[in-house]
């Protein structure tokens, strides 16, 4: 079947874009790593020995990152519906994160202090149509938001990918009344015509 023209442009722009030069150039499985990377120069949110939750993992530029300022001490849990390569020192769940059993094989692997750092670059498979799209990432959003209250740490932090539209700012309300400090970051790697944006809290207060 012949691509459509919007696919022919995506496809064209992602092969010219200077974030997916950088990641092939530097080792990194995706473009993505760079929004990340951007957010933890600002706010120095990896440090060794914690322990991160990395879920929307796959193909692993988060995580590899990760791993990178982690250097072999801490814990990193990586969760994706789709298959991931291995990452040193990284433990992998494959699987759908909204699936019970799924979140209980993920919730046995957190250690007994609970979660440094959690991450979140999960989305939907997007169907072009707003109406559709936006509700389901903010489920996808909330769910994560929902893990991070059960799972984090006094004092942790969470970085999670959020979207303009339906359920945004229950959203951010929710995060005021458990975390001390709030932030919407925008990094220069998310293309600039796309509604996502990071949602940044630290020192969960229980």
């Amino acid at each position: 079947m012949p691509r459509s023209k919007s696919s022919k442009r995506w496809l064209q722009e992602h092969f010219d874009d200077v974030y997916v030069k950088k990641a092939q150039a530097e080792g990194y499985r995706s473009r993505a790593v760079y929004k990340l990377k951007e957010i933890d120069d600002k706010e120095q949110l990896l440090k060794p020995g914690i322990t991160v939750v990395d879920l929307g993992a796959a193909p692993g530029g988060w995580t590899q990152y990760v791993s990178e300022k982690l250097e072999g001490r801490g814990m990193i849990i990586a969760l994706d519906i789709l298959p991931m390569d291995s990452i040193a020192g990284v433990t992998f769940i494959q699987g759908d994160f909204r699936e019970d059993d799924v979140l209980q094989k993920l919730i046995n692997r957190v250690p007994e202090h609970g979660v440094d750092l959690l991450l979140s670059d999960m989305a939907p498979n997007i169907s072009g149509t707003a109406a559709i799209d936006i509700p389901r990432a903010m489920y996808l959003a909330e769910l994560a938001f929902d893990f991070g209250a059960k799972m984090l740490k006094p004092g942790g932090a969470l970085l999670m990918k959020v979207f303009h539209g339906a359920g945004f700012d229950d959203l951010i309300k929710q995060a005021r009344l458990k975390f001390n400090k709030v932030a919407i970051r925008k990094p220069a790697a998310s293309r600039s015509r796309s509604r996502e944006a990071y949602l940044l809290a630290k020192d969960y207060n229980l």
